[in-house]
């Protein structure tokens, strides 16, 4: 199994990819002050982890932002796993602080394993064990309209790679998705693909994920090639780098080399582009609202779906998961 990324060494890592990357800079946790119990919830911001320094600092970018979008607000980052602070660190950073309502947001794309298992389980434990903290979890970004601009954002700015004569209509999309054991989620990437398709106009697109489900990318790319698109544009669905942004271009460029005669680029991910930002935003109201909603229209926990009829009614628990990100 991984171990965990001690503070000391990433911090090492990211001051050093910030020495790199001027722009960016790292969200502190506040300081150590009693907060009023009138004031308004704490929010925590919750990362998957990756062994990455720049994938770190990416998501601690993202979280300045969030701050600075809630100025009137406390808000801690905290990770699943790999990086520290973990979920229950950051939650008693918290409580330690003097905050008795916490907010708890997933920095996740979608609703599959760690937003419907994992993440719970760790925020009912620590409410079990402080009765007089009340945690409210919002949801995953989902599909939503300021996450498709962005990704429409990030397609276009790779297209003037293909040079004047390019036409999206003489050109192939293929989204890339994480993958999930869950299928309501791995559906999700291929409602973002058919409406990217659509409403940008491409010749044919196609879904294909990084692992667990199929098809894989270079099954895709491979099947894709017999259709004879010459140009190909790969976005990857992801919100920041680390291993598998790295292994979307690594699979690319090995497709190219296998095919040289076609053009194919991979656009940006999504990472911390302001309406990504506002949607964190979006679904924190929500949260406080009451108004938080998964997509679980086809959960395999709720109903029985075609190939997960054994889901129904298990019981959700958290896992570990030993995976380099």
């Amino acid at each position: 199994m991984d171990q965990k990324i001690g503070g000391n060494s990433i911090k090492k890592s990211i001051n050093r990819y910030y020495s790199q990357n001027a722009n960016l800079t790292v969200s502190h946790a506040p300081s150590m002050t009693q907060a009023p119990l009138t004031s308004h919830p704490a929010v925590l911001l919750i990362g998957h982890g990756t062994r990455r320094a720049a994938g770190v600092a990416e998501f601690h970018h993202l979280a300045n932002q969030l701050q600075q979008a809630l100025p009137d607000r406390t808000s801690l980052a905290g990770f699943l796993e790999l990086v520290d602070p973990s979920v229950p660190e950051a939650l008693e950073t918290l409580r330690q602080q003097g905050f008795r309502r916490i907010t708890a947001l997933p920095a996740l794309l979608m609703a599959a394993g760690h937003v419907k298992n994992d993440i719970p389980v760790m925020l009912n434990a620590f409410q079990a064990e402080h009765p007089d903290v009340h945690i409210t979890f919002g949801a995953d970004l989902g599909i939503h309209p300021n996450l498709l601009q962005v990704a429409c954002e990030r397609i276009e700015s790779i297209e003037t790679d293909f040079g004047p004569d390019y036409d999206r209509r003489d050109t192939q999309l293929v989204v890339i998705g994480r993958g999930s054991s869950d299928p309501d989620a791995n559906s999700n990437i291929s409602k973002i693909t058919r409406i990217l398709w659509e409403g940008m106009g491409f010749g044919w697109a196609e879904t294909a994920y990084t692992a667990v489900t199929a098809p894989l990318m270079a099954d895709a790319l491979e099947r894709a090639h017999q259709l004879g698109f010459q140009r190909v544009i790969v976005f990857p669905y992801l919100l920041f780098t680390g291993r598998l942004v790295e292994q979307v271009q690594a699979t690319v460029t090995d497709y190219q080399t296998r095919h040289p005669e076609v053009q194919a680029a991979v656009a940006p991910y999504l990472n911390a582009h302001p309406l990504v930002v506002a949607t964190f935003v979006e679904r924190l109201h929500e949260a406080e609202r009451g108004e938080a909603r998964m997509n679980c229209q086809f959960c395999p926990y709720r109903g029985p779906i075609v190939g997960r009829e054994d889901w129904q009614n298990v019981p959700q628990v958290g896992h570990d998961h030993p995976h380099d990100h």
